[in-house]
């Protein structure tokens, strides 16, 4: 039997909520804080404190501090996805929002658990690394864009020389860093002996560069369990449809859902796959006869790839060029037949 403790986590405070005496808690976001729950625990549950879960969501960068503890200390966790949890508090009728009335929603909705769903958490330190320093490359890339924008902007007003070459300095300075973080994740990689092979299997497919394969070994790491319908969704690339009866109709987009990373990864490695990779040209070949957008034939490329990505991480095998080649040649026999 499981005791189901609701744990909802802010920057600063992590508010609980105990049902065993309906009790409510705050304490420091920080392992401080957790010590002193974890003991409170202990002293109510007693022996059973090893059946105790702790529900939150994984929704930010403030629950790792508290996911860490649990696998150091070996604690049972239920980490709750937002959605469900959100929809659980409707179907409550919870009227308002607040930390300790989430708390108590957290603790009530420990019941949607399965029993898989429920474990120690294990911490992987090669992808807390790598999400580290993706983070930072984001930012980067951000802050290029941004200087990039304001110079070509200088530029045509014809602005002062000193300023243009100190912002091209800069840009200069932003590149170099980017090139030094890819460097630093592939050094990650490489000298984790569960991933870097894996990492090789998807840069295999002709078209998936550096940045492509660090962005899709990260998703797969991220996501383990996803099936390929579930692994595109979580790359955003997902369609979503908004019609209700007459009145509301648009065209259908991708949900964009996850981080952009992906995304912009996999249209640069679609890009280049259209030209290079003769399974990926001619899937995308037959979509353009078929009359599909070129939009539309870009994003089913960049599914494709994450689906022969996926397939290839999962098998640890290597891109086939060769049996494509002759699965090709022999469908082509089969229709000419």
């Amino acid at each position: 039997m499981y005791y189901y403790i609701g744990v909802d986590v802010s920057k600063s405070t992590i508010d609980v909520y105990i049902p065993m005496r309906d009790m409510h808690l705050q304490k420091e976001n920080s392992v401080k804080g957790f010590k002193a729950l974890h003991s409170k625990l202990k002293k109510l549950y007693k022996k059973d404190v090893c059946n105790v879960v702790w529900v939150y969501e994984p929704t930010s960068s403030y629950a790792k501090s508290l996911e860490r503890f649990c696998s150091d200390q070996s604690i049972l966790c239920y980490k709750i996805n937002p959605k469900a949890s959100s929809s659980f508090a409707k179907a409550m009728s919870q009227r308002g929002k607040s930390d300790p009335k989430d708390a108590k929603m957290l603790s009530a909705a420990g019941s949607l658990a399965r029993p898989e769903e429920i474990s120690i958490p294990d911490i992987d330190h090669t992808a807390e690394r790598m999400s580290d320093l993706i983070s930072y490359y984001r930012l980067l890339v951000k802050q290029r864009v941004q200087t990039s924008n304001h110079l070509e902007k200088l530029q045509s007003k014809d602005s002062d020389a000193v300023l243009l070459k100190e912002l091209q300095q800069q840009i200069d300075s932003f590149k170099a860093k980017e090139k030094e973080l890819i460097a630093q994740i592939k050094t990650i990689i490489a000298n984790d002996t569960k991933y870097s092979q894996r990492f090789e299997n998807i840069k295999s497919i002709q078209g998936v560069g550096d940045i492509a394969a660090i962005a899709l070994l990260h998703l797969f790491i991220k996501y383990p369990g996803a099936n390929q319908k579930q692994i595109v969704s979580l790359a955003g690339l997902d369609p979503v449809e908004r019609s209700s009866g007459t009145s509301i109709r648009s065209k259908t987009k991708i949900s964009k859902a996850g981080s952009r990373f992906y995304r912009s990864a996999l249209f640069m490695s679609a890009m280049v796959a259209v030209r290079f990779n003769d399974e990926l040209n001619r899937f995308y070949q037959r979509l353009l006869d078929n009359k599909k957008h070129t939009t539309v034939a870009q994003v089913a490329v960049m599914k494709k790839i994450i689906i022969i990505a996926k397939a290839l991480y999962d098998n640890n095998t290597a891109y086939d060029k060769e049996a494509y080649l002759k699965r090709y040649q022999n469908n082509k026999d089969r229709n000419a037949a």
